[in-house]
């Protein structure tokens, strides 16, 4: 059993793929949950594939590609409120014509600019190619992050259960706001090395919508998340390993399974406890009905 788990880790490439597993398994969790509690989940995918329009060009313009995409995913969460804003249109609708048109956007200039943009990498992602400056700017990101997210703790939930008795109070909700999209557009950046932007909304959301089966409380969700979000990436990729099959789909396979088992098991709101509820409920209601 211990020959199995270090023989990988006799290979430089599983080592920085494991680092930015955990790193990942942690910052997803995070950012993720504030997702999740405004039920904005799908945003993270919008934000993903409206990244590729910045990539395109600054390919084209032989700028950092993550400074490209950063610049375009958090555009296209303006363009959304935008549209909200000075429309009757809904918030789904908006995310869902900004998804379709920026995606379609940055196919366009691929082919325009003649972009070398590898879109098997951009979609599926090559957690096994990292390089030394892949790691350390994950490690920077999960780190920033972080504490940004503990020194401000307070007030991102303040804002994410009552946005209007944040902005009542005084709250900068226009800077917390946009803290946020950059916190989940960071996230996304730098997981789309992992899983690629058709698998990377799985790994922001799988592992604190599976801690949101098992605790109440917004912090609980993050550090529960964190400890699955990383069971899952790492017990992913050991599984590429040794199964030899893509790694992206196999971290995301685990953290989908470990939902699964918990939709199905959860003391407290899974599928297979609740006839069992319902029937001590029932008996209870019964009981009262006798006195």
């Amino acid at each position: 059993m211990l020959n199995l788990l270090l023989e990988p880790l006799s290979f430089g490439f599983i080592r920085d793929a494991l680092f930015i597993a955990i790193c990942l398994g942690i910052l997803c969790s995070v950012v993720g949950s504030y997702l999740i509690v405004q039920r904005q989940g799908i945003l993270g995918d919008v934000i993903a594939h409206a990244v590729l329009p910045g990539l395109a060009i600054a390919i084209f313009l032989g700028v950092d590609i993550f400074l490209g995409a950063f610049i375009s995913g958090t555009f296209s969460t303006f363009v959304i409120a935008w549209i909200e804003s000075q429309s009757r249109v809904k918030v789904d609708a908006a995310m869902a014509l900004v998804f379709s048109g920026f995606l379609a956007l940055g196919i366009m200039l691929i082919s325009v600019l003649k972009s070398k943009v590898d879109l098997h990498h951009f979609l599926f992602g090559d957690i096994l190619g990292v390089t030394t400056d892949d790691v350390w700017r994950t490690l920077i990101i999960t780190v920033v992050t972080l504490v940004l997210v503990k020194i401000c703790y307070k007030e991102l939930l303040f804002y994410t259960f009552d946005p209007l008795g944040a902005q009542a109070s005084g709250l900068p909700t226009n800077m917390i706001k946009f803290g946020l999209t950059a916190a989940i557009t960071l996230t996304i950046i730098a997981s789309m090395q992992a899983v690629g932007v058709v698998l990377v909304i799985s790994l922001l959301i799988g592992s604190g919508v599976t801690a949101y089966l098992l605790v109440k409380e917004l912090h609980q969700m993050m550090l529960l998340g964190s400890a699955i979000g990383i069971i899952g990436s790492v017990g992913g990729l050991y599984i590429s390993y040794y199964q030899n099959v893509p790694s992206g789909a196999s971290i995301v396979l685990v953290i989908c399974g470990l939902f699964l088992f918990f939709l199905l098991f959860s003391p407290t709101q899974g599928i297979l406890t609740r006839p069992k509820r319902k029937k001590n409920s029932s008996k209870k209601v019964g009981h009262l009905f006798e006195i």
